[in-house]
């Protein structure tokens, strides 16, 4: 679900990255809960249920059998494997140590084949720029200090022509009545402190970042999300969660 970032200090561990694009609170945070990751009814429940329409989404634009993808902020592999499942050859980079730990032994029951690797995603585009036709990034841009580093490092791992797919969370008071006090304080469906309202990103701010990149809006969807009553799936609402799809240049 994140990537995140880490200033160096004691609590890093001596084999990770040494990177500037880190929140360590949101490190912190997200390993504190690896454990619940793969609890269809735990913490992370909603991105179980919103998963099947991440694939949807970008399976209208591109068929992932035979497809090399990296998936940027795989956290406990919940994209990755359904990527993997449906035939794409799949990399999955994050920087939470312990979350990734979940991804790999989960991977190990599953018999779904990951690569797994404990990289900034900004490290990554550097060692392996323009070598995979699908790039995703969900729910992780509004995790990380700055989004316009990992939108960029999206952009150089891609082949061109190839498509990057992203999911966030738009800014504005519906955002923060859904996502934060609804998801997170009354129905208890997401952690406490998982989100900060302002780190919530427009999709205007999105496609500003995104072309400045070298990426060109294709579509966009919302995804529709009420466990009031069990309805979920993709619309043409951005005002809360929503998916982008971009295209590389040529």
């Amino acid at each position: 679900m994140s990537e995140s970032t880490s200033t160096e200090n004691s609590k890093t561990p001596d084999n990770a990255p040494k990177e500037s694009n880190v929140d360590q609170a949101e490190l912190d945070n997200f390993n504190r809960l690896s454990n619940t990751w793969w609890d269809t009814e735990g913490e992370f429940g909603a991105l179980h249920k919103i998963n099947p329409f991440r694939i949807e989404f970008i399976r209208r634009f591109q068929p992932l059998e035979n497809q090399s993808v990296v998936d940027i902020g795989c956290g406990g592999g919940i994209l990755s494997e359904s990527l993997a499942s449906a035939g794409a050859m799949v990399t999955g980079i994050d920087l939470a140590q312990e979350v990734l730990s979940v991804a790999k032994l989960h991977g190990l029951d599953s018999g779904i084949k990951v690569d797994y690797q404990l990289i900034a995603a900004e490290e990554y585009a550097e060692l392996h720029a323009e070598e995979h036709d699908i790039v995703t990034c969900m729910e992780m841009l509004e995790h990380v200090p700055d989004p316009q580093a990992i939108i960029k490092a999206a952009a150089l791992c891609v082949k061109p022509g190839g498509w990057v797919f992203f999911s966030t969370l738009n800014r504005n008071y519906k955002s923060y009545l859904l996502a934060i006090f609804a998801a997170e304080q009354v129905l208890n469906l997401v952690p406490k402190g998982t989100h900060t309202h302002e780190k919530f990103i427009t999709p205007a701010e999105m496609d500003a970042m995104a072309r400045q990149a070298g990426l060109y809006l294709r579509d966009s969807a919302g995804i529709q999300f009420n466990p009031l009553l069990n309805q979920y799936g993709l619309n043409e609402n951005v005002d809360v969660n929503y998916l982008l799809a971009y295209q590389k240049a040529v």
